[in-house]
């Protein structure tokens, strides 16, 4: 079994962890990251990356029932429609079959739209890695989480913010025992950019490559701890099979 299927309208969502929001960052130029996703059950209430026109990637703790879901793409103003954005259904989702809630390991979903999307301008899909990022290499996130540390404000505008890949060992240090083959940090060890709340299953982008899903930390932009990735590079077979098996 490579993948399990969600299309049913039983079950419970695992609950999103708390510390998954931008911080620190900047307004992203409209449009300048046409991959980027709100997936909305009414209101956003997770990021993902568009990997192909029929095809999204998150994290897994993001799952919801597909059919109480839609995928917004071209989005840039949240609460504004702006004549770009495409308002997609979602036809089926795959988790990854060892995705543990409560490690958050293999924290990977892909998302299969009940049609193709239109690639243009405002909407383009992010390429997936050849190889792994190294230490230091500077990237970017992006979302529409919560922009403060200790006060909750949703911004309007996509938000962005630059951080640089950390070694294993710095972020084996920060949380030690939790880091797995499938997880990467990203961050300053001294705090004040990172993620957050709204901002989960969103994209980790360096050198022009999905390197990264937003997946946990410890709280946000804190000193020591610098937000986890879902190692997209670990998991390229999974996406593969799930790819050409489901397309």
């Amino acid at each position: 079994m490579i993948g399990l299927i969600v299309f049913t309208l039983l079950g419970a969502a695992a609950a999103a962890p708390t510390d998954d929001r931008i911080v620190g960052g900047y307004k992203c130029e409209a449009h300048s990251q046409p991959w980027q996703v709100s997936l909305n059950i009414g209101y956003h209430f997770c990021g993902g990356s568009l990997i192909n026109d029929r095809w999204i990637i998150s994290a897994a703790h993001c799952w919801q029932n597909p059919f109480s879901q839609i995928a917004v793409l071209g989005d840039n103003h949240i609460w504004m429609h702006e004549g770009t954005e495409q308002l997609m259904p979602v036809d089926a989702i795959y988790w990854h079959q060892s995705y543990d809630y409560r490690t958050l390991d293999y924290d990977i979903m892909l998302m299969k739209l009940a049609h193709p999307a239109t690639v243009n301008q405002y909407v383009k899909p992010v390429a997936l890695p050849k190889a792994c990022p190294a230490p230091g290499d500077m990237c970017t996130v992006s979302g529409w989480g919560n922009i403060y540390t200790d006060q909750v404000f949703n911004p309007f505008y996509l938000q962005c913010v630059n951080v640089p890949i950390l070694s294993h060992k710095d972020c084996d240090s920060s949380y030690p025992g939790k880091i797995t083959d499938r997880m990467v940090c990203a961050g300053y060890l001294e705090g004040g950019k990172d993620a957050c709340q709204g901002d989960s299953g969103g994209p980790l982008v360096c050198n022009g490559e999905l390197q990264g899903i937003v997946s946990w930390g410890q709280g946000c932009a804190q000193p020591n701890y610098p937000g986890v990735y879902t190692k997209v590079c670990s998991l390229m077979p999974w996406i593969n099979d799930i790819l050409s098996s489901y397309s």
